[in-house]
Parts: structure tokens; C-alpha cells; sequence
């Protein structure tokens, strides 16, 4: 029987539907079909023996497909773990401007916030107003890149737990039969 080849549109479907988190309509627009027709085009795609081979293949190589690795992640939590908020300033107070950030300082930020409030900076008798603007920048958890490293890396590898149960079985709370009829009779003879 002769493999049937994937045109560039089914393999991009393959691709996007397991980037897509296995949702064929979605995949089938971002792989080019018709919007009127990506629904049933999809649908369609999922019963073709072909396309299923290949979502099986790019499933099973989602690394490669992604371009993703170990190393490559490791390189990423090591920006995170090694940042620091003083790479961002040029003195305590002086921020550097966001263009002069390397890329590997700007993939360290979480988030940044700006406001603006208004401040006296006059006199009670001669008030001056001005506009201040505050910009809170927050880096990525430099900790759970840490511990990420140390997972992938196996520096946290399964530590031996020895667990002593002290409760008490009802063996232990209720003597066997016998010991309670031996205690009876001590009873009854004296």
C-alpha cells in the first residue's frame, strides 16, 4: 500500500492540533483552512489514517516539534535564578531605561506596574503640584527557578521515609477471648 503524503496545510493541522490541546477546528484555521470550514475540515482531518500517523509521530516528538530540550529550559531558569533587581538600575534609585535591559534581563521580568499620583512639593502657603510616576517591576520567583533546576537536574531525587505507626489495633485495645474469660475466673475465685 502506498503512504499517502501530507500536503503543507495537513501538516501544519498535525502540528496545531496538538499545540491547540487537541482542538481540530481550531487547528484547521490555524493551519490555513476556511474559516466557514475549518469545523467539519477538521473533524474530517482527525478520520484520515495519514494525519492520524502524523499527530501520533508529532505527539510523540513534541520535543523536537517544539524545539524544546532540557538544556534549553535549564538555560532559562538560570536567567530567573541569577537575576537580580539591581541589574535593572544604574544606582539604587535610578532605574536603567527598558531599552538598554539586555534580553536576557527583560526575559527575568514578571511584570510591570506604573502610576501616577500627584504630590505636594511646595509649601503649605504656596503649594506646588506635581505629576510622580511610579513603576513597580517584578522579577519571575528566582526560587521555584531554583528548585526547577534541581528537579530536572535530579539533585532532588526520592529521599527514604520510615514511618512509625503508633495507633493502637482493636487487638490491642480489646485482650483476646480467652485472656478475658482467664481474668474472670481469677475474679470469681477471689
Amino acid at each position: 500500500m502506498k503512504e499517502k503524503k501530507l500536503t503543507a496545510k495537513e501538516k501544519d493541522f498535525c502540528k496545531y492540533y496538538r499545540l491547540c490541546g487537541k482542538n481540530a477546528s481550531e487547528a484547521a484555521r490555524l493551519a490555513g483552512y476556511r474559516e466557514k470550514s475549518a469545523r467539519h475540515t477538521g473533524s474530517e482531518n482527525l478520520t484520515k489514517p495519514h494525519i492520524q500517523e502524523e499527530i501520533k509521530r508529532v505527539s510523540e516528538n513534541i520535543e523536537e516539534s517544539l524545539c524544546l530540550s532540557k538544556e534549553l529550559i535549564i538555560r532559562e531558569h538560570i536567567k530567573i535564578a541569577l537575576s537580580s533587581i539591581a541589574h535593572l538600575h544604574n544606582t539604587w534609585i535610578e532605574r536603567k531605561k527598558f531599552e538598554q535591559l539586555t534580553e536576557d534581563q527583560k526575559a527575568c521580568i514578571s511584570e510591570i506596574t506604573t502610576s501616577i499620583q500627584k504630590k505636594n512639593i511646595g509649601t503649605g502657603i504656596e503649594p506646588e503640584i506635581v505629576e510622580v510616576e511610579f513603576i513597580k517591576i517584578k522579577l519571575y520567583d528566582k526560587q521555584k527557578s531554583l528548585e526547577a533546576i534541581s528537579k530536572i537536574m535530579g539533585y532532588d531525587s526520592a529521599t527514604k521515609l520510615e514511618i512509625e505507626d503508633k495507633r493502637k489495633t482493636i487487638s490491642d485495645l480489646y485482650p483476646p477471648e480467652e485472656e478475658l474469660m482467664n481474668r474472670a475466673n481469677a475474679l470469681d475465685k477471689s
